[in-house]
């Protein structure tokens, strides 16, 4: 069975605590970290051994691409996805399609390691904020839908799960929620006619939705992920979308509007998530734990569907993953340096 709380580790390896942690019914998720990757064998023994502990752990990385990823030691370093958006303007053909193989190359090493999935693509427009910038395909819709429809075809081909983030849209809002309280003063309409509209017009291809920790003032006053308004009347009734909800880092600066740990995930979950993350914080994690203890489990067939077609594969210090596979990962290192592909 699936708990309610994904949680992180501090190091390369599991320790007691984290073995001890793994067994509690409400875990039902870990994600891994910069800190926790040393080379792609170290990965899957890391993987292999949270499963023997626990078999039904979902492993989850944030593996974006740019500035957002968590595996690099042996792991192809992918681009921006910006860089798609930038190609898209004046050869979207070509643009699709790497998009698309970058999908397709993402997944394929990821779920090689044991992961089962990557909290991407990010649908936020390429707009004010710091914190989203490049990490978004594009300025605007017209150009985000099709490139993200891309690289989600890519990742579904791969055999991996899509989580669209962070809705309902970050990229109009400059502070970065991990540092501070971000808050957006649009009304509803200004919001779905712009920010919205890549998360439902590509709802049909997402398997799960990350809401923002942000304030949408004239519409509710709670962070979107604590919110029964953006959650169960938007999401769920009006745009019917039955994929997982996962809350964004319950550790965030924008997330303490809710109280503490405990508060904060009680908060998330009574809202409709399916799933919260508490990271980087293990004192923070274990609280969060003691307050859903006695909480009924969350919806296990809708978060069954985030599990990954993982290899049974021997993976090496490096990477072999066969022809298709180098010559996508040559095409995107290429694209990616800024050479002709």
């Amino acid at each position: 069975m699936i708990g309610a709380l994904m949680l992180d580790i501090a190091g390369t390896e599991l320790t007691q605590e984290d073995i001890e942690l793994l067994k509690a019914p409400q875990v039902g998720g870990m994600i891994l970290f910069g800190r926790n990757i040393v080379s792609p064998q170290q990965v899957r023994a890391l993987t292999d051994h949270m499963r023997q502990i626990r078999p039904d752990i979902l492993i989850a990385v944030d593996q974006e691409g740019g500035r957002v990823q968590r595996l690099k030691n042996g792991f192809t370093l992918l681009p921006a996805m910006g860089q798609f958006g930038e190609l898209y303007l004046t050869e979207p053909e070509k643009a699709l399609d790497l998009a698309e193989q970058c999908g397709w190359l993402m997944a394929t090493e990821v779920l090689a390691v044991g992961i089962d999935f990557s909290f991407a693509p990010v649908l936020d427009l390429n707009d004010i904020s710091d914190v989203i910038g490049d990490r978004a395909f594009a300025k605007n819709m017209q150009d985000i839908v099709p490139l993200a429809s891309a690289f989600l075809k890519g990742m579904k081909r791969a055999g991996m799960a899509s989580t669209g983030k962070h809705f309902p849209g970050h990229g109009s809002v400059q502070a970065d929620s991990h540092v501070a309280a971000a808050v957006d003063s649009r009304s509803y309409e200004e919001i779905y006619q712009k920010d919205m509209q890549s998360f439902i017009q590509l709802q049909p291809q997402l398997d799960a939705l990350m809401p923002a920790h942000v304030i949408y003032e004239n519409v509710d006053p709670n962070p979107a992920g604590f919110s029964p308004y953006w959650i169960q009347k938007v999401l769920r009734q009006e745009l019917q979308f039955d994929g997982v909800l996962f809350s964004d880092d319950l550790s965030m600066q924008a997330a303490c509007v809710a109280g503490g740990a405990d508060a904060r995930i009680q908060a998330a979950l009574n809202a409709g998530c399916d799933m919260g993350l508490v990271c980087n914080n293990r004192e923070s994690a274990c609280t969060a734990l003691a307050g859903i203890e006695h909480l009924p489990l969350p919806n296990q067939q809708r978060l069954e569907r985030m599990r990954g077609n993982i290899p049974h594969i021997q993976i090496g210090e490096q990477l072999e993953l066969g022809a298709e596979w180098a010559s996508i990962r040559d095409r995107i290192t290429a694209f990616k340096q800024g050479l002709s592909v």
